[in-house]
């Protein structure tokens, strides 16, 4: 009776072994240094552009370093990524480096790509060189056609007017001043002119078409149309990391990022003065 209870242990033991992963009893890959800290900023750096506070690029890169035994100290800012790693059973596997975050650009699908990724190498699922595809194929993952956004744009502007109280006509008028004005942004955008100038000119196209209902009086609420038509240029997402990384600790970046969403809030206010003061409307 023993034995049978013996056997059937170790068959129940073996049938586990030999359903594991192929990869988990694979022998942990050996990577040099200067390879994975490059691989980590890329990561970093492309997660940071892309709307991810801190905490989140500090999760995710902790969660790929444990994975290939490498410690890691991580140093996020609003305009690059300062990285320090060294193999735990290697201490002259070690490397020290820096990379100059891209432009920023919010595009959460991207965090999802990226977080699924990091699952995946700690899982023992992916092999370095299989994870460095994976990030080139994440890199080429293209981002929603600017007219689609501008209709959206303009149709989530549009529903902000009417539960403001704008009626039918006002809610018109800034579908098309949202859409048109979000159109501008990004053709300015596409000729790498200076991120702030496409807010100014955004919002003053903006309001200029959203002002003709206050100037020919209609509607029931033009001046909510007037004051709803610029709200898809307001930085929400800087706003909201500014908060999460300070309260996570991260104080420069919420320092960089809180000024960096002032500085769009200011630039869609002076489109808006510019624009209010051509045209002459003294009851704003």
């Amino acid at each position: 009776m023993i034995n049978f209870a013996f056997k059937t242990k170790l068959n129940n033991l073996y049938n586990a072994m030999v359903d594991l992963p192929e990869n988990q009893n694979l022998e942990k890959e050996k990577i040099n240094a200067d390879e994975f800290a490059d691989f980590l900023l890329d990561i970093g750096a492309f997660l940071m552009s892309s709307g991810a506070h801190c905490g989140r690029v500090w999760r995710n890169c902790k969660r790929i370093a444990d994975h290939w035994g490498f410690h890691m100290n991580l140093n996020p800012t609003f305009t690059g990524m300062l990285v320090s790693v060294w193999d735990e059973n290697d201490k002259e596997n070690a490397v020290t480096r820096y990379k100059t975050a891209p432009t920023h650009s919010v595009h959460f699908e991207i965090l999802t790509l990226i977080s699924h990724l990091s699952w995946k190498i700690s899982k023992g699922q992916m092999n370095f060189v299989e994870s460095k595809k994976e990030l080139e194929k994440i890199h080429r993952t293209k981002n929603y056609h600017y007219l689609i956004v501008a209709l959206v744009v303009g149709i989530s502007c549009a529903c902000l007017c009417s539960i403001a109280g704008g009626d039918l006509v006002n809610c018109g008028t800034v579908l098309i001043a949202a859409s048109i004005g979000s159109v501008i942004r990004s053709w300015i955008l596409r000729l790498k002119i200076n991120s702030f100038l496409s807010f100014i000119i955004a919002s003053f196209v903006t309001t200029m078409i959203a002002s003709l209902d206050t100037i020919f009086k209609l509607g029931t609420a033009p001046e909510i149309a007037l004051a709803t038509a610029v709200l898809y240029l307001i930085p929400g997402v800087p706003l909201i990391n500014s908060v999460i990384d300070l309260l996570e600790g991260y104080l420069t970046a919420a320092i960089a990022r809180s000024l960096f969403a002032a500085s769009i809030i200011t630039c869609i206010a002076v489109g808006m003065t510019l624009s209010i003061m051509l045209l002459g409307i003294g009851n704003f």
